[in-house]
């Protein structure tokens, strides 16, 4: 058992690692830094030997850049550096998941977010939607004082479908040592009533709204679904970004958002809602597969 974490020289720097370093050391296991140097699909623009050169230095860059981090942060923690050459990325990230019978797989954010704090590329989106072990994404420049996670935080759609999503992060809190939290989010949309009815109505729906989550979470516990010293909370904005910005976030905590499956298609889907709060949380996300 392991946690991977995929690492790039000069792509993401050292989120990604920061995250994957507290992960490992929360749940008590190795840590395997991940490499894939792309293959090319037909003829190579390098020739043999130069590709060969440029794979192997690009690997070496790689694990020297991630070494000149770990050797102070992963003090106690057993670090394997690997390197796989896959057709794509995403590919060979689950190979090497599948190789070590890795527990989590850690990606990083792309830099240049903008406003959102965590944007995702084609990679992590595939993953996400593919990876049959949870997938954290860490936002740009995390940070955290502490040295492992510290609190875990299951996003609830107040809907009976996703009561299983917490019984699973509940489950996955046990596992981890952490206390549990279920939040749910009530957010007023753009356009969630036409410009005629007026902010006090829509307001009024959304208290009315936030007032029923808060039924169905304490439902959870008289239910048996959390014990009853978990957390239960909603919180309300006027969009997403306001929502998650008004959180109160623990230092070392991690948000954890369920999926739905979608067949033979894919073990993991997203809906816009839980790319949204992916976009704009001010701590790593954990996806669970479907």
């Amino acid at each position: 058992m392991s946690v991977v974490v995929g690492y790039l020289a000069g792509r993401v720097g050292s989120a990604a690692l920061h995250l994957a370093v507290r992960a490992a050391r929360t749940l008590q296991t190795a840590l395997a830094v991940a490499t894939i140097v792309p293959k090319p699909w037909l003829t190579p623009s390098l020739s043999g030997a130069d590709y060969e050169q440029w794979a192997d230095q690009l690997a070496a860059d790689s694990a020297t850049e991630a070494q000149r981090y770990l050797r102070s942060a992963a003090g106690g923690i057993e670090v394997n550096y690997l390197q796989r050459r896959h057709r794509s990325v995403s590919g060979g990230l689950l190979e090497v998941v599948e190789e070590v019978d890795a527990e989590m797989l850690v990606l990083g954010s792309f830099p240049s977010g903008r406003r959102a704090r965590v944007l995702i590329g084609s990679t992590a989106d595939w993953l996400l939607h593919s990876s049959p072990v949870p997938v954290a994404v860490s936002p740009r420049q995390y940070d955290c004082r502490d040295d492992r996670l510290t609190r875990l935080t299951c996003g609830y759609a107040a809907t009976p479908d996703s009561v299983d999503v917490v019984r699973r992060c509940s489950a996955l809190a046990s596992d981890y040592g952490l206390p549990l939290r279920v939040i749910t989010f009530a957010v007023r949309g753009r356009t969630m009533y036409p410009p005629e009815v007026g902010l006090h109505a829509e307001s009024s729906v959304l208290a009315a709204w936030a007032a029923q989550a808060r039924e169905m979470l304490e439902h959870l516990k008289t239910d048996g679904v959390v014990g009853k010293d978990v957390a239960l909370q909603v919180v309300t904005g006027n969009g997403w970004q306001q929502a998650l910005a008004l959180t109160d976030w623990h230092d070392g905590e991690i948000l954890v958002l369920g999926t739905s499956s979608r067949g033979d298609i894919a073990s993991v889907f997203l809906g816009s809602r839980s790319g949204k709060i992916i976009r704009h949380s001010p701590v790593p996300v954990l996806v669970l597969p479907g």
